[in-house]
């Protein structure tokens, strides 16, 4: 009965980056993203069985309530002028056929305006049933772990053959913190890959002594006040100083767990009486056994 949870941006970036740019179509049109998505999701279909599946899109990488709170959030990765997201010129013109094949395939497509995937994704997971599996090669999705309702992360960092399946053991285990505080973890270290600086001069040893002693940003703050003993004199300056980042850091990490998701059907799809659509786009576009192990995974 397992939901599985595909953070889409994340996949088809790692397939572009992991699949060789000689895989072309007939027209010479890189395909490389669509191909290496299609294989890791069939993949992932026969490794988990799940009876679920949504495949979440961005309805928006930097959502205006985000960047209002902190402009510079993600805006290492602009492109110099305007306001796109830096992408590979060869990747671009892959996403709409690989969403359209996904359409054609039947696999639920959700994007909300003005969230991250990770902001679904979220959703689905406090709002579902598990067993819940979050795919993604994204490690801000490690506050989602719940042992409890049987919520993991498919951490994709080392590929498919060799990912980790993250729960809080895991966490703890990889951090030295508690399981259920990657998140707090994550405020005080930081996130270069979105622009957050965390607080300043902590780095992930500072942070897990923080996250190891108190459970919320206002506990930690209050113990750099009162000289906790958990904290050197060092750190607990750094935690005051860091105060009016402090402040805004929980709503910039944390994942929001109530976006306005759309009713859908998100059962697996079955077998279309007609699959001659997917066997067009799979000729047009040269993906040959990638379609058809998505096919075979999905047991039409």
């Amino acid at each position: 009965m397992t939901l599985m949870l595909l953070d889409s941006a994340s996949l088809w970036y790692r397939a572009y980056y992991g699949m060789p740019d000689t895989l072309l179509s007939p027209s010479g049109m890189p395909v490389n993203a669509i191909r290496g998505y299609l294989d890791m999701t069939a993949r992932l279909i026969g490794m988990y069985s799940p009876n679920r599946i949504v495949a979440c899109i961005e309805g928006d990488w930097r959502p205006s309530w985000r960047v209002d709170l902190f402009p510079d959030y993600k805006a290492n990765r602009l492109e110099e002028e305007g306001d796109e997201e830096e992408e590979p010129e060869t990747l671009t013109p892959q996403i709409p056929v690989l969403l359209d094949l996904l359409d054609e395939f039947g696999i639920p497509m959700v994007g909300v305006d003005d969230y991250e995937a990770d902001d679904v994704m979220a959703t689905f997971a406090v709002q579902e049933k598990g067993p819940i599996r979050i795919v993604t090669g994204d490690r801000d999705l490690f506050q989602l772990v719940d042992d409890r309702r049987d919520v993991k992360v498919v951490y994709l960092a080392r590929g498919v053959s060799q990912h980790d399946l993250v729960d809080t053991k895991w966490v703890a285990e990889k951090y030295s913190i508690p399981g259920d505080r990657y998140a707090l973890f994550a405020m005080f270290r930081g996130d270069p890959s979105d622009g957050l600086p965390g607080v300043k001069g902590i780095g992930e040893k500072g942070a897990a002594i923080i996250a190891n002693h108190f459970a919320t940003v206002d506990e930690a703050l209050e113990g750099a006040r009162t000289g906790h003993t958990a904290l050197t004199a060092n750190l607990a300056k750094k935690i005051s100083e860091g105060a009016d980042y402090l402040k805004i850091a929980p709503t910039l990490v944390h994942c929001a767990k109530d976006v306005a998701i759309p009713q859908l059907d998100i059962a697996m799809p079955k077998a279309p009486k007609d699959l001659s659509k997917i066997y067009a786009m799979k000729e047009e576009y040269g993906l040959g056994a990638s379609v058809d192990r998505l096919i075979s995974a999905l047991n039409w």
